[in-house]
């Protein structure tokens, strides 16, 4: 089900999905140390960059927050996204300058600012941060850090994949998709469905990569391995028996005739309300997309754990997250260090922002709600939130999308097309990737 682009990913927030447990009815500064010292006020008033319902959901935050800390004002701003990437890479090139005071930035982002502009953003070890570092989603803290291993960003929102699936459809077809333990087991379990249900596919793909790449579940089957276009040091690691294995994974779901052509949105929605789409691996937002946009459909999906990509290997693939961040230029960096730590590290705090219609949030103290376990009419009953939280309480590997990832993710989408479109093989298909990505960046092949 590849509905959606990663971009898409980082500019939904899940909003509306305390809706599914409601029983279904129904997202730097050259000049300075990055640090807390040097005129830094404990007061005044703090801006915040985010955009849509993350800023709504913020906004729910400023009146307790303003009590509990009088002397701080707070002005939560939607800068809209794209938009909000555009003013704070310009606000970083210019040294700070015209930054609000703390930043929401996309796990994409994050680690090309941190390597462009290495004191861009406060220092939060500096201010507090590690004593939280132990709070959140398992393998999210690398991703905030720096190379010295300083905190530069606080984990706000994470989404886990899960496995969507037809449950009629599987059924006609005697194969229950919950007892599925890897990719393997969806690929030998073809024939079968596609007996059951001609026409319909497991996986929407846009296999030529045209307008836009298409490689989403080919990441989350390599972030299932702890793998990514570059390991945490930010070399190349496209050739990696991981890598490989993911890319041969999607191929064998072509070859086993269980991809769907699927070249946009437009094209995906038809699609979906036809019931020509009989599955999906899709991020924990999307079960209140998949309600919200096809409520005819209720009672038909289910949710379960993805299938490993090895036997015994990880389910788990956070496919994406966002943060909060303090400009390092800001003079009021203690007063906007206090909202991200008051509004990033206490479960009800995240959980009023949840429960306002945004984000699902990274810290997992805050899953022992009891909104997490109720149960979706939609989904046939199924308490689907707890299947995410579940995968996020296990945790994932830390993914580095570098400041390359724009060119890689072109680059690995090409890829993808020769060897859905063109019969190459993944493992030389990858290489030449590779061996492009090293040329165009100067990055090693590890």
């Amino acid at each position: 089900m590849s509905h959606l682009t990663r971009r898409d990913l980082l500019r939904a927030s899940g909003a509306g999905l305390l809706a599914l447990s409601a029983g279904g009815a129904l997202s730097a500064c050259g000049g300075s140390d990055g640090g807390s010292s040097g005129g830094d006020a404990a007061t005044g008033t703090i801006t915040v960059w985010s955009w849509t319902s993350a800023a709504e959901a913020l906004r729910g935050v400023v009146p307790l927050f303003e009590k509990d800390n009088p002397g701080i004002k707070v002005d939560v701003q939607d800068v809209g996204n794209p938009a909000i990437w555009d003013k704070i890479t310009v606000g970083l090139a210019a040294g700070g300058q015209g930054l609000a005071d703390v930043l929401h930035i996309g796990c994409d982002y994050l680690p090309g600012y941190l390597e462009k502009f290495p004191n861009g953003l406060a220092d939060l070890s500096a201010l507090g941060a590690d004593a939280h570092k132990d709070k959140f989603t398992p393998g999210l803290w690398p991703v905030v850090t720096d190379k010295a291993g300083r905190a530069r960003a606080m984990p706000w929102e994470v989404n886990a994949q899960g496995f969507f699936y037809r449950k009629d459809m599987f059924d006609k077809a005697g194969v229950d998709p919950a007892a599925f333990a890897t990719w393997d087991d969806v690929i030998a379990a073809a024939d079968a469905f596609k007996a059951a249900n001609p026409g319909v596919g497991l996986v929407g793909l846009n296999r030529t990569g045209t307008p836009g790449p298409d490689v989403d579940f080919l990441q989350a089957l390599m972030q299932q391995q702890g793998a990514f276009f570059f390991d945490l040091q930010g070399d190349i690691s496209l050739t990696s028996p991981e890598c490989v294995r993911a890319l041969t994974i999607v191929k064998r779901l072509n070859d086993a005739g269980l991809v769907i052509e699927t070249p946009g949105s437009t094209v995906w929605r038809a699609q979906m309300k036809d019931s020509k789409l009989g599955a999906g691996a899709q991020p924990s937002w999307a079960a209140h997309f998949i309600e919200s946009k096809f409520p005819d459909l209720s009672g038909n999906w289910r949710l379960t754990r993805p299938p490993a990509v090895t036997p015994g290997g990880k389910r788990t693939a956070l496919v994406n997250s966002t943060h909060l961040a303090v400009s390092a230029s800001s003079p009021r960096r203690a007063a906007a260090w206090k909202f991200v730590e008051y509004a990033l590290t206490r479960p009800d705090a995240v959980n009023a922002m949840f429960k306002a219609g945004s984000v699902f949030p990274a810290l997992t103290a805050a899953y022992q709600d009891p909104v997490y376990n109720e149960p979706s009419a939609y989904y046939g009953g199924q308490p689907v939130l707890k299947t995410f939280t579940d995968l996020l309480a296990e945790g994932g590997d830390a993914t580095n999308y570098s400041g390359d990832y724009a060119r890689a993710l072109k680059l690995v989408s090409d890829a993808q097309t020769k060897v859905l479109t063109k019969g190459a093989d993944p493992a030389d298909a990858l290489q030449e990737a590779a061996k492009l990505i090293a040329q165009q960046t100067g990055r090693k092949i590890k």
